[in-house]
């Protein structure tokens, strides 16, 4: 493979499995994904912590990192930077983490543009990204489960994803998980197609909350 700490993608990930940064081998987030899905680490990694897919990568901002300071922002922005992969960036929001989140959320999605996800803990980000990786696996036009599995991704970590955007509460977030069964989906939805569901207002915070570049 070549150097994809240098290069910062594109790289080759097998159908199904998820490049891993060596540094999570051991870790609970690995541990939790083993058996739902396929990990192969790398070492060659630095700035990216896992590859969904050739040009799709996910960039994990621990409790650690947010209360250390801003040393994550110079691997935001060579992963923003990079024409060749889009960077989504997944960050513990805890008690302890929660009076650095809005910096890295500005930061994040207001000037680089990208997606953030919050997540409570490694258990909850495991199953955030096996969703994704599943996402990007699935052909949605040969997946007869895809309609039937709208009630099953309303899942708690999910719903409390969706009620961190200004103005959605549980209902919305239900509305909207309804319409737009996947992060995937609802990250790409135009105001146009939020605003019969959730009403103007909401549908603007919405599509802020998860701008990013195209």
């Amino acid at each position: 493979m070549d150097n994809p700490s240098d290069s910062t993608g594109p790289v080759h990930v097998p159908f199904g499995h998820i490049l891993a940064n060596e540094k999570w081998r051991g870790s609970q987030l690995a541990r939790e994904m083993q058996g739902k899905i396929k990990l192969v680490f790398e070492d060659g990694l630095t700035a990216v912590d896992f590859y969904l897919s050739s040009r799709s990568c996910i960039l994990y901002i621990t409790e650690a990192d947010l209360v250390a300071g801003n040393g994550y922002r110079k691997r935001l922005v060579r992963i923003r930077n990079s024409h060749n992969l889009q960077g989504i960036v997944v960050v513990e929001k805890t008690q302890m983490s929660e009076q650095y989140f809005p910096n890295i959320q500005k930061f994040t999605v207001l000037d680089l543009g990208m997606v953030l996800l919050p997540v409570a803990n490694q258990t909850e980000a495991s199953c955030l990204i096996v969703q994704l990786v599943q996402e990007q696996t699935k052909e949605p036009n040969k997946n007869p489960f895809l309609r039937k599995k709208r009630a099953v991704l309303s899942e708690p970590f999910l719903l409390r994803t969706v009620q961190q955007i200004p103005g959605v509460g549980k209902v919305k977030a239900l509305l909207l998980l309804q319409k737009f069964p996947s992060i995937q989906q609802l990250s790409n939805a135009s105001i146009q197609e939020l605003e019969p569901v959730v009403g103007q207002a909401v549908a603007q915070h919405i599509h802020v909350f998860f701008t990013q570049s195209r």
